[in-house]
């Protein structure tokens, strides 16, 4: 009897020792005694820990994460299903198969699709946004819609969206955008950061690092004939500022500990997109030029800045335009 009551007293002891460091931290209340905000950034879920999947469902949720991680081994130049993709990796933009809180993940797909895009002015589906992805960023062709493939990168993307509301973008879905500068993007300023931060993954000449398999990228190439083409997202230099100010260097930056300065961000964006890379057709897109995101790097626009201005900043007198 003695003992359980010092075991409960020291039970006891650890709580009311875990309340107090958590008061002191501000994790339970502020110093105002409001209540604390919590972290709300979207974690993405496991399908390892999900034991309400099951069947051909699961199956499906389980390749369709495969696909987006090594999406090269099946649909790259050497894939085992098809050959219709530029050699890297959904992966490769979409970081974690897409389950990286401001890794342009796929947190607000399924909640948000179908939409209308300005892009194309037309209501679009999640085939077309996978689609679009395989065509830009692949540089390749899309996958067919009634493949399996498709079908379990549906599920994978429908499945990883789950707890979002419909219509809802949580906190670390996407990219995030960062404050446009004062001046223009330094392409120069970007080789710097470039050399000093990148080139030991991504290469000096920007080709990547392939894996050992010689099938899919370790490193993907950020530009020359394998890597996305300019249709793509990240060829707009505020997209990729933001891709990299939270994840790059790669295992090294977070959201919380960036590494690199805003500034450094923009300039290493306008250095990576001034190099070659294949072309893709756009004369299709943004059938509403006013619509036209202000770093959209090709005419016609609806106002009369200069394309090299408008790819490149500065941006804000634009901004004030619109």
């Amino acid at each position: 009897m003695k003992k359980q009551y010092l075991l409960l007293i020291g039970l006891t002891a650890l709580v009311l020792l875990y309340c107090m460091v958590s008061f002191i931290k501000g994790d339970i209340f502020k110093m105002d005694n409001s209540l604390a905000v919590t972290d709300s950034t979207w974690l993405a879920p496991s399908i390892y820990a999900d034991n309400t999947v099951s069947g051909e469902e699961r199956k499906l949720v389980i390749y369709g994460q495969d696909l987006i991680a090594h999406t090269a081994k099946y649909l790259g130049p050497k894939g085992s299903v098809a050959q219709i993709t530029n050699g890297m990796n959904c992966q490769n933009c979409h970081l974690q198969a897409g389950g990286k809180a401001w890794g342009n993940n796929y947190a607000a797909v399924f909640s948000t699709y179908p939409k209308l895009r300005d892009r194309s002015g037309q209501i679009e589906s999640i085939y077309k946004r996978v689609a679009d992805c395989m065509e830009r960023s692949l540089n390749g062709t899309a996958v067919d819609s009634n493949s399996r493939e498709f079908k379990a990168i549906y599920a994978y993307i429908k499945w990883i969206g789950q707890d979002v509301q419909k219509g809802q973008k949580p906190q670390g879905s996407g990219i995030e955008k960062l404050a446009y500068l004062d001046r223009a993007a330094d392409p120069k300023k970007g080789q710097v950061v470039y050399t000093t931060q990148c080139a030991s993954c991504h290469g000096a000449n920007g080709e990547g690092q392939l894996a050992p398999d010689n099938i899919e990228y370790a490193y993907p190439p950020l530009w020359g004939a394998h890597s996305y083409n300019d249709g793509a997202g990240l060829y707009r230099i505020s997209s990729f500022a933001g891709y990299v100010k939270n994840n790059m260097p790669f295992a090294v930056a977070t959201h919380k500990n960036p590494t690199l300065t805003n500034e450094e961000c923009w300039d290493v964006a306008a250095y990576v997109n001034s190099q070659p890379r294949p072309h893709k057709d756009q004369f299709k897109d943004w059938p509403n030029y006013s619509k036209k995101p202000i770093d959209f790097a090709f005419g016609p626009y609806a106002d009369n800045f200069s394309e090299t201005q408008h790819k490149y900043g500065p941006y804000k007198p634009i901004q004030n335009f619109k």
